[in-house]
């Protein structure tokens, strides 16, 4: 045992004793670590949600070179992605499969040639790892290198997000079952932060600073397949999930979405009427100190700041000012562009690039990913948002990487 311990300290030094600086919390406006200084989510999507249910890439390059790409941008967290069906799997079919299993069952017959891939670039894995264990060694990677995870309830159902018929729009839709949504939130939460090593006083992932309930929820098109989508059932279902997360690892901050595609929080800063009387009032929660709010915008088209500027405040970063009643940090926590063009140099990207380090608010760029093991039946997919080029080896355009840098070095100063 003594040399097990002895390994893992070696192996991992920067997991002894909890990351640096944690856990964080929110005061005010602001997101601040357990020194009291300010933190600024400032970051990139690594998507593990889709048909696979394991993060992508790693048939192409291994888990520690792509942490060294995010690292030498100078960003310090990763939104990474799940599907509840992976906890689903464990709760009720009998534990987590293979991820050797998982490619088979995604990808079939060319699947065990990628997972051959998958070996051959990360050689720690083997026929027996499974999908969360991939996830733990993308955290583990992290904090080696010093980087935090923000983890996210992308979908129910492993496949690409997101549309309005996709099954996964809103509570009680074909795959959305709200109670294993629940449960899933909370083994995640208490998965975090349990560990093989408890003499160290360390955790699972002890630099998870942060979970996202869901991802884009949205009015499903399937009529009567859904519970009613309004405010007052998003108020329900996401306080109930929060105090289940909260109450499984009372460390990590719990991000809400909105609604439309998680465009909009309008009605959270002021505290508006929900509906039924109902309100959003941060400071009635036990937890008010754990809870941020987090937008998405993908307004490509834009041809005026301005325009963008005041619709994304009325939408929810009105919560960053001292005059708002719920006075939280407010997150974008998806915003992007192709890669393969000047839209790095657009209306859309230069005002994000100008406005969001302005406001001090943090953000994640979507996305990482250079391709896909498989979307929307098309494996090996082409994503030409994607930060890295399509076999992860290294940036897809030095000018929009540029331009990014822009917007970190913005951020950090």
């Amino acid at each position: 045992m003594h040399h097990l311990v002895l390994l893992f300290i070696l192996t991992y030094p920067s997991l002894l004793f909890g990351f640096p600086s944690v856990p964080f919390k929110s005061s005010k406006r602001w997101v601040v670590d357990s020194t009291g200084t300010n933190f600024t989510y400032i970051g990139v999507n690594w998507p593990g949600a889709a048909d696979v249910m394991i993060p992508e890439g790693l048939q192409y390059a291994s888990i520690r070179s792509i942490v060294s790409k995010i690292k030498s941008l100078k960003m310090n967290v990763i939104r990474l992605t799940f599907a509840i069906e992976m906890v689903d799997d464990i709760k009720d079919n009998g534990g987590d499969v293979t991820i050797q299993q998982a490619f088979s069952k995604a990808l079939g017959s060319k699947g065990d040639a990628v997972y051959q891939q998958v070996l051959k670039s990360n050689p720690q894995f083997n026929a027996s790892t499974t999908r969360l264990q991939v996830f733990d060694a993308v955290a583990a990677e992290c904090a080696n290198q010093g980087i935090y995870v923000h983890l996210d309830n992308h979908m129910s159902k492993g496949a690409w997000c997101c549309s309005t018929n996709d099954g996964n729009a809103w509570f009680g839709d074909t795959y959305f079952n709200a109670d294993k949504w629940k449960r899933g939130l909370q083994y995640m939460a208490e998965h975090v932060s349990l560990t093989d090593f408890p003499l160290l006083q360390t955790k699972n992932w002890s630099n998870m600073i942060s979970i996202g309930l869901r991802n884009e929820f949205r009015k499903p098109e399937k009529a009567g397949s859904s519970q009613a989508y309004n405010w007052q059932i998003w108020y329900s279902q996401m306080v109930a999930a929060a105090d289940l997360v909260n109450a499984a690892n009372p460390d990590i901050l719990i991000f809400l979405s909105g609604l439309d595609f998680d465009t909009t929080l309008s009605p959270i800063p002021g505290a508006s009427d929900l509906g039924g009387g109902k309100k959003f009032q941060r400071a009635s929660f036990k937890y008010a100190d754990k809870l941020v709010l987090e937008l998405h915008n993908y307004q490509n088209s834009a041809t005026s700041c301005d325009s963008m500027k005041s619709g994304l405040w009325n939408n929810g970063f009105k919560a960053l000012d001292a005059s708002a009643i719920n006075q939280m940090p407010v997150v974008l926590t998806e915003f992007g562009y192709q890669q393969t063009d000047s839209s790095y140099n657009g209306v859309y990207a230069s005002c994000l690039r100008k406005i969001v380090p302005e406001w001090d608010a943090g953000w994640t760029i979507w996305v990482l990913a250079g391709s896909y093991y498989i979307r929307s039946g098309t494996q090996d997919y082409e994503e030409t948002w994607g930060l890295m080029n399509h076999k992860w080896t290294d940036w897809r355009s030095a000018n929009a990487i540029k331009g990014l840098q822009e917007m970190i070095d913005a951020s950090l100063g």
